[in-house]
């Protein structure tokens, strides 16, 4: 059965319309009429958050884990309306939308399951020593409580995984936190069939009305009174660099400034030792390739640099890598806008100096072919722009005249998601001379592999030192990241009557 969005916001429980519209600009078939979000939309969602956290805050693991199996649940069962109002809205394949459908049912039930052991909330207790000298210590009991409203921003790359039932939203729905969306503007419809799945999760589970809301579009405004409001405690946004940082100095102007947990942008840079590069160079520039256009590019961990010694090795590399792109075919990028700003960086990539053609086309409105440049390290070195990231399936070749030269080139880069070397036994020195600086760098180090797929588990990291996020001693990916919402409380003399359920 076709659907057809009704465009309206979800605020605490009531489809709620607003006389301003906009068409969407869906890559295939008819747009549909949004209503546009205002403040006031913003303020009365906020409210309503902030009223249920007063019984969502309080609720105990088992209930709120069984709230997220609901929300699951639901969404899978809306699974044909998503997979086809998703891919007429992004381009994105069927089959793309299918795997990203069950990743973000799979992290709702990981985060599950991940409250259930209570391990997330870090209690500590130290007994009271009454008789200690020469003064006693009081009874101390401390725990993870969570922090209240939190607002996510929907990202354009991920119509589900990051956006309006997302790893943000999961994890603080899982920490006892209200959520407040702002829907993307490039797949709304999208946004609107996740929220009826998450609205009829919240009727199925009794849960209070405004633990979820859903505001689509509107202009910066909107924003910013979401980030502003004095109710909301926390931010999760996944983004552009300019348009992250520009939130996260509004979160740091507020008269209470509160935490802003941006994913702003990585080039993910992968190092190519001199052994691995003789013994398989043709085969790692063919995996690049396919990393790189993996999606059109439009992946947070899209590996854009890589770093080769220069010789014959780095000759036969670029050719690889060259006849391999030159054999992707033209892919459509999420919106108009994505697709110029691509083609945009490309051409000011190109325009640098030092910087050799190596494949470049001819990319048609929306969609994406790839571009490959070379350039050697001292040019980039000295050209902070060559490594700004360009959102596609773009790549650019660093040749370094030596060792120091790539270990300077590791030495420059800016905060990175990932990091990777490939490398063979044989590479293990130059290899240990170059760890400490890239784990110094990026929030994830990998080897012999590419970052394009991050797993949704205990162990992983996605975040970095700035401008990759905000918050480097956090991830937006894994169980870890519901720590984010979550914030230590210490009771002092408390009797148990009063204590959390969970410390006594």
């Amino acid at each position: 059965m076709t659907f057809t969005p009704h465009g309206k916001h979800l605020i605490a429980g009531t489809w709620t319309g607003t006389e301003e519209t906009v068409l969407s600009d869906p890559a295939e078939g008819a747009g549909h009429a949004f209503s546009v979000g205002t403040p006031d939309l913003v303020d009365r969602a906020a409210r309503a958050a902030e009223e249920a956290f007063w019984t969502f805050g309080t609720t105990s693991r088992a209930t709120r884990a069984a709230f997220l199996h609901a929300i699951a649940d639901e969404i899978e069962a809306r699974g044909a309306q998503i997979t086809e109002i998703g891919c007429a809205e992004t381009g994105l394949p069927a089959a793309r939308l299918e795997g990203e459908r069950g990743r973000t049912t799979g992290q709702l039930r990981l985060f599950a399951e991940h409250i259930l052991k209570g391990d997330y909330l870090d209690r500590r207790h130290d007994a009271a020593l009454p008789d200690r000298k020469p003064l006693p210590r009081p009874d101390l009991r401390m725990m993870q409580r969570p922090i209240g409203p939190v607002a996510v921003f929907g990202a354009s790359n991920f119509p589900l995984a990051f956006s309006t039932a997302g790893g943000d939203t999961a994890a603080a729905l899982a920490a006892g936190c209200p959520v407040v969306v702002k829907g993307h503007g490039a797949h709304p419809g999208t946004s609107e069939v996740v929220a009826e799945a998450i609205h009829a999760a919240i009727v199925k589970s009794a849960m209070p009305s405004g633990v979820f809301s859903l505001v689509q579009g509107g202009n910066r405004a909107v924003g910013q009174a979401l980030v502003q409001h004095p109710l909301i405690r926390a931010v999760g946004f996944t983004g552009s660099l300019a348009g992250g940082r520009a939130l996260f100095d509004l979160c740091a102007a507020r008269p209470d400034p509160i935490p802003f947990f941006g994913e702003l942008g990585s080039v993910n840079p992968m190092f190519l030792l001199p052994d691995a590069m003789a013994a398989r160079g043709a085969a790692i520039a063919t995996g690049w390739a396919g990393s790189l256009t993996m999606g059109a590019g439009q992946f947070c961990t899209n590996p854009g640099i890589a770093v080769v010694l220069k010789g014959p090795e780095a000759e036969t590399f670029a050719e690889a890598t060259r006849a391999a792109l030159s054999e992707s075919g033209a892919q459509v990028m999420l919106t108009d806008g994505i697709a110029a700003a691509y083609v945009a960086g490309a051409a000011q990539m190109a325009a640098q100096t030092g910087v050799q053609d190596l494949l470049t086309a001819i990319c048609d409105q929306r969609q994406a072919k790839p571009f490959l440049y070379r350039v050697a390290a001292r040019d980039w070195l000295g050209n902070h722009a060559l490594g700004e990231e360009v959102f596609g399936p773009l790549g650019l070749i660093v040749v370094a005249e030596n060792a120091e030269e790539m270990a300077a080139v590791a030495q420059s880069l800016k905060g990175q998601l990932t990091a990777t070397l490939h490398m063979d036994a044989g590479d293990t020195p130059l290899a240990r001379c170059l760890l400490p600086v890239l784990e110094r760098k990026a929030g994830r180090v990998l080897t012999n592999g590419f970052p394009t797929g991050v797993e949704v588990c205990d162990a992983m990291v996605h975040g970095g030192p700035y401008p990759a996020s905000t918050n480097f001693g956090a991830t937006s990916v894994g169980t870890l990241s519901i720590r984010r919402f979550l914030r230590p409380v210490c009771y002092q003399n408390i009797p148990e009557a009063l204590l959390p359920e969970d410390l006594v």
